[in-house]
């Protein structure tokens, strides 16, 4: 089994334990090691799971005003984790491959390790999810269809994508490419860069 098959193996089963109780409120304990990296891949996609499940909720056209401005604040709090995870999983490969000898003619690659696994875990969403709808017992028999039909095609997507990864590894450990990580700064979050919350902080 490729290693982009194991990550993909673990993010399903983060995904279909979410679904257990299926509620942005309720927690289910990691089944992995705390030291290994299965288990940061689980609780990366938990957060995606529950973060899918926010933007469905605050999209619902009767939602109280009041409710929509805190469930906003929420998944901007969950955007941030995201991102702090995924940088974290980066960390982990640069250690894991810091000893490599890279080649001359080696290059960077357009996105880390890291925010290709982030793109492998909200697939595994997407497919749950269309699948659902695919399936969904309700629902008209061309709904079913059109869902089926694109369940086919993040199905291809997931292939290729497990193959770029599974490519994007060997290169590395074998020196053709090299990891550059940028840290992603966001700026909205930071009372020190957001002109909002530092103008704010000075009326006070």
């Amino acid at each position: 089994m490729s290693f982009a098959q194991d990550c993909f193996n673990v993010f399903s089963r983060a995904t279909a334990d979410y679904h257990i109780a299926d509620n942005v409120d309720v927690s289910t304990p990691n089944p992995y090691q705390e030291n290994k990296l299965e288990h940061t891949l689980y609780a990366k996609n938990y957060i995606d799971a529950v973060q899918w499940h926010l933007e469905d909720i605050i999209r619902d056209p009767m939602i109280d005003p009041v409710a929509a401005l805190q469930l906003k604040r929420r998944i901007d709090r969950s955007n941030q984790d995201r991102t702090d995870m995924v940088e974290r999983i980066d960390d982990y490969f640069m250690q894991r491959y810091a000893g490599v000898n890279v080649l001359p003619d080696a290059t960077i690659n357009t996105e880390t390790p890291a925010w290709a696994l982030d793109r492998l875990s909200i697939l595994a969403l997407k497919i749950y999810h269309m699948q659902a709808e695919a399936e969904r017992p309700d629902a008209d028999e061309a709904h079913r269809r059109r869902c089926a039909a694109k369940l086919e095609v993040l199905l291809q997507q997931r292939s290729d994508l497990m193959a770029a990864i599974d490519r994007l590894m060997d290169d590395i450990a074998a020196g053709r490419k090299y990891m550059k990580l940028y840290r992603q700064m966001k700026m909205y979050n930071d009372t020190d860069t957001n002109p909002v919350l530092y103008g704010a902080a000075k009326g006070k």
